[in-house]
């Protein structure tokens, strides 16, 4: 998608996005950090926002980005994620420390949610 691009968050659109569902699936590892890679490409017929994951996530790739670049809030990201997760089309994992006996800590969720807010603003 490219920048500047808007699309259409009704609550109509969205609800359509998930099948009506308001949570990812409860054993779902994503949080706004989770690094995810597509592990296979998009096939005809798949839905858009599925392939545009898949096409995102050639590379690792965290949350928060591919919400970003759809333009869709993280909770509809995570169901979306969670679907692909199910059926083996991505993986996920955490981001690793940079060495050992690191005390890496993650970023403060509500800072990367500002960043995301940033980043659609531009």
């Amino acid at each position: 998608m490219s920048p500047g691009s808007h699309r259409d968050e009704s609550p109509d659109r969205l609800y359509t996005l998930t099948g009506g569902r308001t949570r990812s699936a409860p054993d779902a590892p994503f949080d706004l950090v989770t690094l995810v890679v597509a592990e296979s490409e998009p096939v005809p017929g798949m839905q858009s926002e599925h392939a545009a994951i898949l096409r995102t996530c050639r590379r690792p790739t965290a949350v928060v980005e591919v919400a970003a670049e759809l333009a869709l809030p993280i909770g509809i990201v995570r169901i979306l994620l969670s679907d692909l997760l199910g059926t083996g089309r991505i993986s996920a994992r955490h981001p690793r420390t940079a060495g050992h006996g690191s005390t890496y800590r993650l970023p403060d969720p509500d800072i990367l949610e500002q960043v995301l807010v940033g980043l659609r603003s531009l």
